[in-house]
């Protein structure tokens, strides 16, 4: 249940329920309702809702302008009726620095599963505290029907993520399901086939990437991965697809497209997972398990250091499984494992940094995650943190690393070691207690903890910034160094044309100053420039809308044309991505007026301070025609 469900609820029961909703899309700043029957639609019940700026109707669209956080109310909308897949749903953009783009691809995958990620974590963890305390045996059906609840999604989780990662990709949903059950089939899974077949022969005997093959592909040797658990694998196995299908698309007859492209795809895409991602991802655990053993070889501190540091980042990718062989053959012969122990400390690293966010933050949303993202991570699953709150946000996920780092440094120099197989996260401990009975192994266990959390926690505190407080933090230092300049700030002009006054602009929505203070230009040339130093905050994927946070605080939107959204991108060439940092006088954007104007929408573009109730006064300029780079507000 999202942040804005309540909201999103009395909108869709005002606008005539979900029944009366035939599409729905967002731009940058409102709902864009396609009714049935407008008649149904309650406009001064919206009007006066507490989230709601107003209501407008244009171009056949019932528009509900909700403002800046129009993407959350949206997805919470959507959750609430039934339309089609993609029923309107605008792209994201597909720019933007590499690796943000491959967090929030991730991200976005795992958003929908999050809470029932978190409900099962928290469920295989009150299962087993209950048979740790006594309430019940492993052995009774209970124990097992409630284990079942709880595992079922991290052992079939290439499943989900099939399906979400299809949504991501612009792959049909069930067909990235069908990728995902592929990937879990039990045939095609490692421990199955080494149960049940005599190898045929190994591969790159004598290396450390020596691989027994069971199965081939036609004579392509089919290096065996067990799949279930994994993340990354399906992920790419489904952008694959995506790809396949697009291609497929373009040659297949319509008479038979139905069935030829889905099977063509399935036919192409599995064996390029099973023969190509599965073993890239199998060498690369096994080359960092060996790395480590190398290293603890002369330093166990620092060989905990490397297992505690990267432990997350390799269950990101699924290259944690290369430890697992070395763990199970150390219990079983020596009787024992310190080896991938460290581990243990990411845990509790990874938990106290959650808790240090939940005290640190003002989101209500990172909030509500925070707390059942905390007792999962301490029973043991860490999953819901990681892809819901730390990654994401980027310096937490680091700073969780750096904890499990020095957590895992501290279990190699003291040698810790667990002793029988099996449990997770608190309920670890018992099988941490020496056979001889003896303290010393728990103690560091505990003291390993206690060093994991407390700095996750510190580090959290005094290096993660809110979101919200940082731009106020910002605001208010600009308002105090600006001080010495008059208190004033100034923002010129991002297009050449004429001014027009803000209250003048045919749309209620920025005439009324709901969405911020400022003035508007109606272009004569069709180039949109950067009005100040700053970083792109937003841009919309068609290109009609760019949000720009400038270095001295304020929030920009500059909002080409009236309705132009329609156009769907058409006319539009954005010359920078989400993220990216500009400077004044950059080209931000492209626009074809010819084309827009003879579309039948308006060129006047509002530049607005969205921020503006944090500043005395924004006052346009007195000009009434300015060139780009010219005064166009002062904001004090």
């Amino acid at each position: 249940m999202g942040k804005y469900h309540e909201l999103a609820k009395e909108i869709v029961k005002n606008v005539g329920g979900k029944e009366n909703i035939a599409g729905l899309v967002h731009c940058i700043t409102r709902l864009r309702f396609t009714l049935k029957d407008e008649a149904k639609a309650k406009d001064d019940v919206l009007k006066a809702m507490e989230g709601v700026v107003t209501v407008m109707k244009s171009g056949g669209q019932y528009q509900v302008v909700i403002g800046n956080h129009v993407p959350e109310v949206f997805e919470d909308v959507m959750a609430l009726i039934d339309l089609k897949e993609g029923g309107g749903q605008a792209e994201e953009a597909k720019s933007g620095k590499l690796l943000d783009r491959a967090i929030d691809v991730v991200s976005g995958i795992f958003q929908p599963i999050l809470g029932i990620m978190a409900a099962c974590g928290m469920l295989k963890g009150l299962n087993t505290l209950f048979v740790a305390i006594g309430l019940y045996g492993a052995e009774c059906g209970g124990y097992l029907i409630i284990n079942a609840a709880g595992d079922a999604l991290f052992t079939f989780l290439p499943l989900f993520l099939g399906y979400t990662a299809a949504k991501k990709f612009g792959l049909k949903p069930m067909l990235g399901l069908a990728i995902g059950g592929a990937m879990c089939y039990p045939g095609i899974q490692a421990g199955t086939l080494s149960a049940g077949l005599e190898p045929l022969y190994g591969l790159l005997e004598g290396t450390m990437f020596a691989s027994p093959v069971y199965i081939d592909f036609f004579g392509i040797p089919v290096i065996s991965v067990d799949y279930t658990g994994t993340v990354i694998p399906v992920i790419l196995a489904v952008w694959f697809a995506s790809k396949c299908e697009k291609f497929f698309n373009k040659f297949i007859p319509d008479l038979v497209k139905f069935f030829f492209v889905p099977m063509l795809t399935l036919l192409i895409t599995l064996p390029v997972s099973v023969i190509f991602l599965g073993p890239v991802a199998t060498f690369g655990s096994t080359l960092i398990s060996e790395f480590t053993l190398a290293i603890r070889g002369f330093s166990p501190l620092l060989a905990g250091a490397v297992v505690g540091f990267t432990w997350q980042i390799l269950v990101i990718f699924g290259m944690h499984w290369g430890f697992i062989p070395v763990y199970i053959n150390n219990v079983m012969t020596l009787g024992y494992d310190n080896v991938m122990m460290p581990f243990f400390a990411c845990t509790f690293a990874t938990s106290a940094v959650v808790l240090a966010i939940f005290f640190k933050t003002k989101d209500k949303k990172l909030r509500e995650m925070a707390v059942p993202n905390f007792i999962s991570g301490i029973f043991g699953v860490t999953e819901p943190a990681i892809y819901g709150i730390l990654l994401p946000l980027k310096k937490p996920f680091i700073i969780s690393c750096i904890a499990g780092g020095i957590g895992g440094a501290f279990y190699g120099h003291f040698n810790f070691r667990k002793f029988i197989l099996g449990g997770m996260g608190i309920f670890e401990l018992p099988n941490m207690m020496n056979p001889d009975g003896t303290m010393g192994n728990i103690v560091v266990a505990f003291a390993g903890i206690a060093i994991s959390m407390a700095v996750g926690f510190l580090l959290t505190l005094l290096l993660y910034k809110d979101k919200k407080e940082e731009n106020s933090k910002k605001v208010r230092e600009t308002i105090a160094s600006t001080k010495a300049k008059d208190g004033k700030i100034e923002i010129v002009s991002p297009l050449k044309g004429r001014v027009v006054k803000l209250s003048d602009v045919k749309d209620e929505a920025f005439s009324s100053g709901a969405l911020g203070k400022g003035v508007a230009v109606e272009p004569e040339e069709g180039v949109l420039y950067a009005p100040a130093d700053g970083t792109i905050s937003a841009l919309f994927p068609t290109g009609h809308a760019i949000g720009l946070t400038t270095e001295t605080g304020l929030e920009l939107l500059m909002h080409v044309g009236m309705d132009t959204v329609q156009l769907d991108g058409k006319g539009f060439k954005a010359f920078v991505a989400a993220g990216d940092s500009v400077k004044q006088g950059q080209k931000l954007l492209e626009f074809d007026m010819k084309l827009i104007q003879g579309e039948g929408y308006s060129l006047v573009t509002p530049v607005l301070v969205t921020n503006s109730d944090d500043f005395e006064a924004v006052t346009p300029s007195s000009e009434t025609q300015v060139r780009a780079g010219d005064l166009l507000l002062s904001i004090m």
